[in-house]
């Protein structure tokens, strides 16, 4: 089917400087093109922000409504539904949300994700695997580890590892601090988490195989990551805003949607993420999308699942450290399109010529106020319920197509 190309005008790149953009075929074309093709429709974006359509890397739900209001084109998929553990899977995956919403599944590590055998990650990656993780937990087997970063390393994939550290974290539900010892929670030392990036960074440096540590919140993990990166170890890491605002005061009162997977940290870790943030040592902001029904959330606190729906609020959130001044908005579109689009090995994520045209215009000064109970998501399990926040997406285009 033919596309009718695509002109927008009067959209200020980034919140700079004001362009047009011109998209054929579903790609861009150019911006501020001298030529523009008879019967293009045009779209006046009357001063909004003009921004690559946001990359959602490592949610666990395929949730369609929640993505497009917070202006996610794609999703890359954790392993843990399902697992995805075989082609038949993976293949399924992707072709999910299609054509508005692009799925790209990664590939269990291993078997059942039981970190005890490699899955068939040569055939899921041509299934349509885009990268391999370890799920909700790390592979203990350092043997194991070893092995699935060679192999993953060899098929030009990239390991995505959580980072805790089982032995210090069995049972636990908090960070160890005050507000554990007060609330009489299971907790565990913030360390847990720098003690498995450790151990995962001595397999990278002796492997070469690159890794993304999905989430690191924790001062001391961050300082391993920056460390390997000064040793130009093929590391990354991503956060999600969670960390970045929030800290363990936040599960006061017993407040299950803020129970999540790494828990919450002290004051001091927060500060750190965003000074990681600031510095460019995480390199990729994502939602951890993961919605939770009643079921899992309205529960003794120590008994409810841990995971939040944060779709809805990446952008806003994101748009917020630009407003405080820690990040600038290309930096924000870097973190949150173009990172995980290198990651992924797709050709998105930015504004530029021959690029798909997944494209997202942003009003960045719309207040509006979080609400768990009216969000898009089949779950609103959000810690930010209740807050307010401003920016978000009013319009988007998946490969040149309108969405919304």
């Amino acid at each position: 089917m033919e596309l009718t190309p695509l002109l927008i005008t009067g959209a200020r790149l980034l919140g700079s400087q004001t362009v047009s953009l011109l998209v054929t075929d579903g790609r861009i074309t150019a911006l501020d093109p001298t030529d523009v093709p008879d019967g293009a429709e045009t779209v006046d974006a009357k001063g909004q922000w003009l921004a690559p359509g946001i990359i959602d890397l490592g949610v666990f739900a395929t949730d369609k409504p929640a993505f497009h209001f917070g202006g996610i084109t794609r999703a890359a998929l954790m392993p843990d539904a399902g697992p995805l553990d075989n082609p038949g899977l993976v293949e399924r995956a992707a072709k999910g949300g299609k054509p508005d919403l692009w799925v790209h599944p990664i590939a269990a590590a291993t078997k059942a994700l039981e970190g005890r055998e490699l899955a068939e990650i040569g055939l899921m990656k041509g299934a349509g695997a885009r990268a391999v993780a370890t799920g909700r937990a790390r592979v203990a087997d350092a043997g194991v580890m070893r092995r699935i970063l060679a192999y993953a390393a060899s098929l030009g994939l990239t390991v995505i590892a959580h980072s805790e550290d089982e032995g210090l974290t069995a049972g636990a539900v908090a960070t160890d601090g005050e507000m554990a010892t007060r609330l009489g929670l299971a907790s565990a030392p913030a360390i847990a988490e720098a003690m498995a990036i450790a151990r995962d960074l001595m397999l990278v440096e002796e492997t070469g195989a690159p890794i993304h540590f999905r989430q690191v919140t924790t001062a001391r993990g961050l300082d391993l990551i920056r460390a390997a990166k000064a040793k130009r170890l093929p590391v990354t890491c991503g956060i999600t805003p969670a960390h970045l605002f929030l800290s363990d005061t936040a599960i006061g009162d017993f407040r299950t949607f803020a129970r999540l997977s790494p828990p919450l940290r002290a004051e001091d870790d927060r500060h750190a993420c965003l000074a990681a943030i600031a510095d460019g040592t995480i390199d990729i902001l994502a939602s951890g999308h993961d919605p939770r029904g009643p079921e899992d959330k309205r529960l003794p606190f120590a008994e409810a699942q841990p995971g939040m729906a944060g779709a809805e609020t990446l952008l806003a959130m994101g748009l917020q450290l630009v407003r405080d001044g820690h990040i600038d908005p290309p930096r924000l579109f870097d973190l949150l399109a173009a990172n995980p689009a290198k990651l992924l090995g797709v050709n998105a994520g930015r504004l530029e010529a021959g690029f798909e045209a997944d494209i997202i215009l942003i009003d960045e000064g719309t207040p509006w106020q979080v609400d768990a109970k009216k969000m898009a998501a089949w779950a609103g399990n959000t810690p930010f319920d209740g807050m307010p926040v401003q920016g978000r997406a009013t319009m988007m285009w998946k490969g040149g197509q309108r969405i919304r």
